[in-house]
Formats: C-alpha cells, structure tokens, sequence
C-alpha cells in the first residue's frame, strides 16, 4: 500500500469518527433548544428526567457492544462491518426525525448506540494492520483527535440547522448527508487485514496467543484501569465543566463554552502532536515500549495539575489549569492506544480494543453521577477535583507497574 493511499484512508476513518460524533452528540443540542417553533422538548413533552435517560440511553448498547464488536472485525475484517455499521447509525440518526414518542426515541438511541459499537474497534484493527509502528502513534493521535472535533463541529452545526429548519429536519439532513462518506470507503479501502494478519501469525513469535492467555495478562487490567482513569477526568470536562465554571468562577455562558472549546481544541491538538513526535523518536531509534509509555505517563502527571486550580482562590489561575490540565493530557491519548496494540499480538487486537473501549465509556456513567453526589454532599468542587486527582495518579502506577514488556502475552521481546 502506498503512503498516500495509507493516509487517505486514515483521512477517511478520521472523518467517520467525526460524524459518529456528530450523530451521539446531536440529541442534546435539539434538547436544549428553547427557541425554534417546535422544540423537540416541547414537542414530544419530555420532562428533564427524560432528558437526562435520553442522552444516556446511547451508552447502554455502546458499551456493552465493544467486545462483540471487537470480535467481529477480528472475524470478518474491517471493510465490510465498519461500511454496514455506518449506514445503520446513519439510517437510525436520520430516522430520528420520524420519532414521535419518548419510547420510539429512546429505542432509536439504543439502536444508533448499536450502530457506532464498531467504530474504535474497526479503525483501531485498520491502523494496527497498515500503519507501521513509527507511523503508528500520529494516526492514532489524529483518530483520537477526531473525536474530540467531532462535537466541536457538529454541535454548532446542528444548532444552526434547527434554527433554519427544525429539530426533525436537522436530524434527516445530517444522517443521510453523512452516507456520503461511504462511497469513498466502499472504493479505497482494501479488505486485506486477515490475510496481513495470517501473516503476521505465520512470521512473528506469539502472534497467534489464545484469546484468554492474552486477557489473563497484566498488561490488559493495567490497560483497563488506565483506561477508566484517562476517561474520567474526560468525562468530568464534558459533563461537569460548563457548570464548574459558572458555579465555582461565575463566568458567563458564553464564556464557559468558550473555555471549554479551548480545552478540548488544546487536547486534541496536543494528542496528535505527542502522537507524531513519539513516532519521531521511535523512528531515530527509540525503544517503542519506552517511548509510548513516557508519553502515557506525562499526560498523567501534567493533567494532575488540575488540583493546583481547585484549591486557587483565583479565578484566572483556576482557568488556566483547566485548560491547561485537559490539553496537557492528550500527551496520553495517541500513546495509551499505540501501546496497547504495540504489547498485544495482531490477531487480538479487535476485542482488545473493544474491552479497552468499553472501559473508556464506563466513566461516562460513573463520572457525572459521583460529582453530582459529591458536590450535594460536601457542597463544593474541591472533593470531585480531589477524585479526579486520585484517578489520574492511579492511572500512572497502571502504567507503571503493569503495563510492561515482561507482561505482554506471547512477547519475545526482552523484559522491560
């Protein structure tokens, strides 16, 4: 495969993560509109306990689905699953405009949840089978950072469109205008994976490891407890960190969104930058193992500093730790995923993704509700932001104490 052909296609898997994104985040820009002719709130009377199980609801089957959907592209491969997953979810999300009741549109979020449960899982393998390990880390960054420019885009857009056309419209218009992803897909992308995977079990020592040897690992529940640590400091900024700003600093709204867009513009940018100069220093000869993991391990510790703003009394230096700590965690976000599927053999690498996505999404149910009880019973910010802290340095001593090369399953590399 051609460097240019290579990147194309990661180019294209960048832009599915984005629409999938656009298409869970969506539902909650229509619930929040207040102003159009016929909210979406108003229109099918949803209380704000609806709202609060509606924009759950995507989660229930996402998560649950991750290590099914691992398993089947490591079954059937990934072109063909990730082409018939993505007409789903955009079918589902375009179908949302014919909702007419809470049930039906509840039921359309577990299904379009079903739909998007092969997207990590499917590019994650791509990547894993066509991007060399020096390459490895940039594409990972730049998947990742899709993500988070997914709903910085789409929540804007979709905004606009109910404001031109309707809550029903805007969800027609989107899901079916993403269906034009497909066709470039369906053309470039090659179904080759299995057979670069039989390969790779043939020529390289420990590839073919049984899929249960390969979870009895450390290196995996050091991954997992990782993994949750990473997200629920994410988590925290996408549910609680409008209202941290406005309750704890009293900003404006707008200025919270403003805030926030930073924070997450500066994670993102930051995950493809680590990611591309990890890949940099793994090319002039640096260890891969070594590399990944100092990366991972810095995002960590700069994001701890988070607390140095809970316990500020000023406003502006709080502010700036928000942003900072968020953006100084995507130091982790290429290098934790380039490193799992550098310590895992290739032929696991699908339902690997999957449990580790599964543990990703976990926190967005934990970490909203035990803010929420922390700050009614304590009364303020500062034992979430305590949490959070614990979290994060947690997830250094995963990565330091169990995610190692002496642990990888079926490695016949030296010891680490």
């Amino acid at each position: 495969m051609s460097s240019r052909l290579r990147w194309g296609i990661v180019g294209l898997l960048c832009a599915g993560m984005m629409i999938s994104y656009f298409d869970r985040v969506k539902l909650s820009v229509a619930l929040a509109d207040r102003r159009s002719a016929q909210p979406l709130q108003q229109s099918l009377r949803l209380t704000d306990t609806d709202r609060g199980v509606l924009n759950s609801a995507f989660f229930w089957s996402y998560a649950a689905l991750q290590i099914p959907a691992g398993w089947v592209v490591d079954r059937y491969g990934v072109k063909f699953p990730f082409a018939i997953g993505f007409v789903f979810w955009s079918l589902t999300s375009a179908a949302t405009a014919l909702a007419g009741s809470k049930r039906q549109l509840l039921g359309l979020r577990v299904l379009l949840g079903v739909g998007e449960s092969i997207t990590t899982p499917a590019g994650m393998r791509w990547i894993r089978f066509h991007c060399p390990e020096n390459q490895r880390g940039l594409a990972v960054g730049l998947y990742m950072a899709a993500a988070k420019v997914g709903p910085g885009i789409g929540a804007p857009l979709a905004a606009w469109l109910i404001a031109l056309y309707g809550w029903r419209m805007m969800f027609l218009m989107v899901g079916l205008g993403g269906l034009v992803w497909l066709a470039p897909w369906l053309k470039l992308a090659q179904d080759d994976d299995r057979q670069i995977e039989a390969a790779l079990v043939r020529n390289t020592p420990g590839a073919g490891v049984p899929f249960l040897r390969v979870m009895a690992s450390p290196v995996i529940w050091g991954t997992i407890a990782g993994t949750f640590c990473y997200q629920y400091f994410v988590y925290f900024c996408m549910t609680w960190m409008p209202a941290y700003f406005v309750e704890r600093h009293n900003l404006s709204l707008e200025s919270t969104g403003l805030y926030t867009m930073f924070s997450f513009a500066g994670m993102a940018a930051v995950a493809t930058l680590a990611g591309w100069a990890a890949d940099r220093l793994i090319a002039r000869g640096g260890d891969p193992v070594r590399v990944r993991k100092a990366f991972t391990i810095a995002g960590f510790l700069v994001a701890s500093t988070e607390l140095i703003g809970a316990y500020s009394d000023s406003p502006s230096v709080s502010l700036f730790f928000a942003v900072f700590s968020l953006s100084g965690l995507g130091l982790t976000t290429a290098n934790y995923w380039a490193l799992t599927q550098t310590l895992i053999p290739g032929a696991a690498v699908g339902r690997i993704v999957g449990i580790q996505n599964c543990a990703a999404n976990l926190p967005g149910i934990v970490a909203p509700l035990l803010t929420g009880w922390l700050i009614q019973t304590t009364g303020s910010y500062t034992a979430p932001m305590q949490v959070i802290w614990v979290f994060l340095l947690a997830g250094v001593a995963s990565y330091l104490f169990l995610v190692r090369r002496k642990y990888a399953p079926g490695s016949a590399l030296p010891a680490f």
